[in-house]
């Protein structure tokens, strides 16, 4: 069964459904949680790395330790080309180790159910093509990425956030928005810090609960091409280690 490493950054960021729907796949997850002192691989060996959010910025080491393990986790991902995925601050990281450009506080903050526009981009993407040109998800961050890694590709956008998706090499993908989570997440949110954004936590669950039915329709598709990518990866590196026996061995006597 393909293994994939999933870094949980916060208690309350955690898999979530898409966890639910990777094991579904035939993924098996080993969650690490490096915020309790557990610490990261030095190296990456398992098939993919699901990198979850957090409210750091992806140099934050001095808060989060273990950020630079997951930086250099990322980049033997990418290295190895094995199937790479990263939420918000995931997808931050990702951008960084690719020579993107992260900042704090850039342009306006994103809270709740919102409007992602698919660019043409995705239209050849494995893990975005079958999606529509619009799709909603949960946004919940005021960083972002403000320039993507070079040769990066633009994938999706938003109103408030141009880069929601990207795509670095051909199976390493960052995300802004939170597929993992449903709308019951934004009960948990700071109403303060919400109102303080000119938000109302009330009517952002109630419009994340009309747009969640189609919502998770979207994200499960979306998290079963994830899985799709991993195996396929996986097959392929299992028969490359496999070499058949030179002739003349590995025969049975007469």
């Amino acid at each position: 069964m393909p293994r994939v490493l999933v870094i949980q950054n916060t208690r309350r960021s955690g898999p979530r459904r898409l966890g639910d729907w990777l094991r579904a796949d035939g993924l098996e997850l080993d969650v690490r949680l490096p915020f309790d002192g557990t610490p990261l691989p030095d190296r990456l060996d398992h098939d993919a790395l699901v990198v979850l959010g957090g409210g750091f910025m992806p140099d934050d080491d001095e808060r989060a330790p273990w950020l630079g393990s997951a930086r250099s986790l990322i980049s033997q991902a990418l290295d190895d080309e094995r199937p790479v995925l990263g939420i918000c601050l995931g997808g931050q990281l990702l951008a960084h180790v690719g020579g993107g450009k992260v900042q704090a506080d850039a342009g306006m903050p994103e809270h709740g159910s919102t409007s992602i526009q698919l660019r043409d981009e995705t239209r050849d993407d494995p893990l975005l093509c079958d999606l529509p040109s619009e799709v909603t998800a949960l946004e919940h961050h005021v960083d972002a990425v403000i320039d993507l890694p070079p040769n990066a590709s633009w994938l999706a956008s938003s109103e408030k956030c141009p880069h929601q998706a990207f795509r670095l090499g051909s199976c390493a993908w960052g995300l802004q928005f939170h597929p993992e989570a449903p709308a019951t997440a934004i009960l948990n949110w700071d109403a303060d810090k919400l109102r303080r954004h000119g938000h109302d936590r009330e009517l952002l669950y109630e419009q994340a609960l009309t747009d969640e039915p189609t919502a998770e329709r979207h994200w499960r598709a979306m998290a079963a091409a994830f899985a799709r990518t991993v195996r396929e990866r996986h097959r392929s590196r299992s028969c490359a280690a496999w070499r058949p026996p030179p002739v003349g061995e590995g025969r049975l006597s007469s």
